[in-house]
């Protein structure tokens, strides 16, 4: 009879808890909580786009060179003006450096952020000029043998391009130019001719991906060049003014593209075969484009009618370690509409909530160990929809509805609560945060039926102080950080726009709006100590209760592993690398005691009943 001690050549260990040493694979038993545990490496099965910093300038058909880390931006149209401009891109925010000689649009580019090629396009004629970037400035070398727009480009550096297609009279140009540094050479033209194409590899490895021939929406198909010919391989989905990435031939990255309507359709070459995979946030087409299937960036273009774009996307490929939801111990009562509090994934704190049938208003408090939940002294005044900040042995908690709204803080010190100085404006579903009860934040919430809030108020411990307001008014968005380091993400508008994707960050005078969550909602719950590094889960969007999470790096929001399943309205605590989540509801009308806890491990440990 076969034995796992036979196959894998070591016995099942036994050990009271998750087991330290544990390598990939290994089953132990846990002896504490009598169940069958294994670790395996928690890594994406897809790649994800991430939002990155906006361009300076809107522009679309413009050049691209680089990577999602160090890439730049060259050209391009603002429909109109044809633009000079070139922007550098740090894997964080765009810089203006010094401009290409010879305004362009619809232009090849190629290369990386401190040694590119760029060649061709509209001036507003077809122009073969093409110009030479050392890092510092670009320099007019020899021109392109023929005149063209609408041509894609493939190369490592400015040393070693091919220059793919484009158009002359028509869009149909199968010319191909390689150049070695210094001259363009005309080789062998492509099969199919074509313009506004994407173009990526090297000078001797490189594809040629749909593109336009005589009428919308484009062709298919896809040319592989191996250094002296072109060859037709595997369709892809037929589009034109897509973006592409790719270290040569047997694998790229297509994304975007089309007329009307655009496209955020992304898709995989391994080779042989296109396969859809994670699509980008934004849609549109005449995107900039760059970098390989593990490490690209997409920028710029537009959406008909007129809507040219600053966007940036950039894509990890699949492989990359993600985090991952497991489950925790339940709270006590099912509630929803709870504040919560907490820095630490093994020390929060939940304080009042609506409970069933009829969500009657609560004061109930409950601690978190890490394992388990316990009750403790009420609140003195039962109410849900309030926020709060500290840690269980000294939090705080303001506003909310009991039922109608308050302004009543109450703060606790690991024992007691008491009640002390309130707000200066009542409001429910506010946002708040704080690292203990002597300092914390309130800011936005509602007066249902009167107003919406953009008001933000500091705690000292033992005042409220009026500051700077956020810049848009809104209610039911989550806070995380502190009172001098704080961000709310998403919310409701009401009368306005609905739930929305805004972020703003706090940085102790000022609220400043950065880049937006990937999926605009109200209702989220928030971990995270700090303005740059927060979890927004769950929430309500007008698809229905939402499991998405998202992970905020400081600059940009990136969709990490989905909570168990949807809610609204849960409460959270602790931070990126060890966040909770508990409680909430999910429509129609149920509350939950399901508690969740996040760790951004590689590794994960699973029990063979999960």
């Amino acid at each position: 009879m076969t034995t796992y001690k036979g196959t894998v050549g070591t016995a099942v260990v036994n050990y009271a808890g998750d087991y330290p040493g544990a390598v990939e694979g290994e089953l132990w038993y846990d002896s504490t909580n009598k169940d069958f545990k294994y670790q395996y490496a928690n890594v994406t099965s897809a790649g994800s786009w991430r939002t990155g910093g906006n361009m300076n300038t809107a522009r679309r058909a413009l050049g691209a060179a680089g990577d999602s880390t160090a890439a730049l931006a060259i050209a391009g149209s603002g429909d109109p003006p044809t633009y000079a401009i070139v922007e550098s891109y740090n894997g964080t925010t765009w810089t203006e450096v010094n401009d290409v000689n010879t305004a362009a649009e619809a232009l090849g580019a190629t290369g990386t952020q401190s040694s590119a090629l760029k060649f061709g396009g509209s001036a507003p004629s077809e122009t073969a000029v093409t110009e030479l970037w050392n890092g510092t400035n670009w320099t007019e070398v020899n021109d392109l043998n023929t005149a063209r727009t609408t041509l894609c480009g493939a190369g490592v550096d400015s040393t070693s391009a091919l220059a793919i297609g484009g158009g002359l009279d028509q869009p149909t140009d199968a010319y191909t130019e390689s150049w070695n540094g210094t001259n363009w050479t005309e080789v062998n033209d492509l099969n199919t001719g074509r313009g506004i194409a994407g173009g990526c590899g090297t000078q001797t490895s490189a594809l040629c991906i749909v593109g336009y021939t005589d009428s919308p929406p484009g062709v298919a198909n896809v040319e592989s060049w191996n250094g002296t010919n072109w060859t037709e391989v595997a369709d892809a989905t037929a589009n034109i003014g897509i973006g592409a990435a790719g270290a040569d031939n047997t694998s790229a990255i297509k994304f975007n593209g089309g007329v009307s309507p655009q496209t955020n359709v992304t898709e995989l070459w391994n080779g042989s075969s296109w396969t859809n995979t994670t699509s980008s946030n934004v849609t549109g087409y005449l995107v900039g484009g760059h970098g390989t299937t593990s490490d690209a960036l997409k920028f710029g273009g537009s959406t008909p009618p007129g809507g040219v774009k600053t966007n940036t996307e950039e894509w990890t490929g699949a492989g990359a370690p993600i985090g991952a939801w497991s489950t925790g111990g339940n709270l006590n009562t099912q509630k929803q509409n709870m504040a919560g509090a907490g820095v630490s994934q093994t020390a929060a704190i939940s304080m009042g909530g609506e409970v069933p049938p009829s969500n009657t208003k609560t004061g109930q408090t409950e601690l978190y160990d890490g394992t388990s939940w316990t009750e403790v002294n009420d609140m003195n005044t039962a109410r849900a929809k309030g926020a709060g900040g500290g840690t269980p042995s000294g939090a705080l908690t303001f506003g909310g509805s009991e039922p109608t709204v308050t302004a009543k803080t109450e703060s606790f010190n690991g024992t007691n609560w008491t009640e002390v100085n309130d707000l200066n404006q009542a409001r429910q579903l506010v946002a708040g945060c704080g690292a203990n009860n002597t300092a914390c934040l309130a800011f936005g919430g509602e007066d249902p039926g009167t107003a919406n809030f953009a008001l933000t108020e500091l705690w000292n411990g033992t005042n409220w102080t009026e500051v700077n307001d956020l810049n848009t008014a809104r209610n039911n968005l989550p806070g995380a950080g502190t009172s001098t380091s704080a961000l709310g993400s998403g919310g409701y508008v009401q009368g306005g726009t609905a739930n929305v994707a805004i972020t703003e960050s706090w940085n102790g005078t000022n609220w400043t709006e950065v880049a937006d969550l990937n999926t605009a909602r109200s209702g989220a719950g928030s971990a995270g100590t700090s303005n740059i590094a927060v979890l927004a889960f769950g929430g309500y969007a007008p698809g229905g209760d939402q499991a998405v999470t998202e992970e905020w790096n400081g600059a940009s929001w990136v969709e990490v592993a989905d909570l168990s399943s949807g809610r609204q309205r849960p409460a959270g605590a602790g931070t990126t690398t060890a966040g909770l989540s508990f409680g909430g509801g999910t429509n129609p009308g149920t509350s939950l005691t399901a508690t969740e806890e996040w760790s951004s491990a590689s590794n994960v440990v699973k029990t063979l009943t999960d």
